[in-house]
């Protein structure tokens, strides 16, 4: 059981062409609600791996602050992509400076987007607090919600900004432009009793990963984006394109660099601080060797 926020065309192209099979898994994706709802249920056992923000395993691992309210020995396994096109979207016509008295909508406030959202408005001159939070749930959602007017602008990616961007809205700013090194999503597990699924589930979707970047799979990946996220030929096609940025796209070695998972200890840390027993920030030793944080 794999818990996404999005549908993973990745895990969809991977199990068309075999290699989940390859991998002897057998794989059923469960769409999820939000960050917390994913948690839980990856801590409860009803889910056995997430597809989720590397954030998320910052946030359960290290600061009892988070949604749950409770520490987690939370891994992230292999990373997968750089954010897919992440970035802050607003509704067809608007400006940076539509955002300030804005409703934006966020999975939750404390969320890794919502944070990298915090970043590219205070990029734009507009502070956190000129504007109105709106949890939404996932990224679908939030799309969903944006294109109905109830709200003014939200993070998306994954294919979901493709949408949005044929129905007018407008890219405000984007994480590979201000952000860059980052890190969107990671294949991450709760505890050992699911490590080694997780990591042939990592294998499988490398393999696949790997494939494409080197400028395979065009057919299987199309047709995945037409089946699964409702993309027309063109969007498709950008799709395909998207997978391949090395800025934004996949990441087929799987490595989660330190760069890059240092760009998300400082987001977390500068508009999230959580001062640690001992002084400094609860974040302060996340990166080290032996923190856990990445299964070796």
């Amino acid at each position: 059981m794999v818990g996404s926020f999005t549908p993973s065309l990745l895990l969809d192209v991977a199990r068309s062409t075999g290699r989940l099979t390859n991998h002897g898994l057998d794989v059923d994706e469960v769409a999820v609600a939000s960050s917390p709802a994913q948690f839980r249920s990856l801590l409860d056992g009803g889910l056995d791996v997430a597809l989720t923000s590397p954030d998320n395993a910052l946030a359960y691992r290290f600061d009892p602050r988070n949604p749950l309210g409770e520490l987690a020995d939370v891994r992230i396994v292999a990373a997968i992509d750089r954010g897919m096109g992440l970035g802050l979207y607003g509704r067809p016509g608007s400006a940076p400076a539509d955002l300030a008295g804005a409703r934006v909508g966020v999975d939750v406030a404390t969320s890794g987007f919502a944070l990298a959202l915090y970043a590219l408005a205070d990029s734009l001159g507009v502070h956190r607090d000129a504007y109105e939070l709106v949890a939404l749930g996932s990224t679908p959602r939030r799309l969903e919600a944006l294109l109905a007017g109830d709200c003014t602008a939200t993070m998306l990616n994954a294919g979901n900004e493709l949408v949005a961007e044929q129905h007018g809205c407008v890219r405000l700013a984007s994480v590979a432009d201000r952000l860059s090194p980052y890190l969107g999503t990671v294949v991450a597990v709760s505890g050992s009793a699911r490590l080694d699924a997780a990591r042939r589930l990592a294998s499988a979707l490398l393999e696949t990963a790997h494939t494409i970047v080197a400028g395979g799979l065009d057919t299987e990946v199309a047709a995945s984006a037409g089946r699964r996220l409702g993309l027309d030929d063109e969007l498709a096609r950008r799709y395909v394109d998207r997978l391949r940025d090395p800025r934004d796209g996949l990441v087929p070695d799987g490595v989660a660099d330190r760069a890059a998972l240092k760009t998300l200890v400082r987001l977390r840390s500068t508009y999230l601080p959580n001062p640690g027993p001992d002084g400094g920030d609860v974040l302060d030793a996340a990166l080290d060797e032996d923190s856990g944080l990445v299964h070796r």
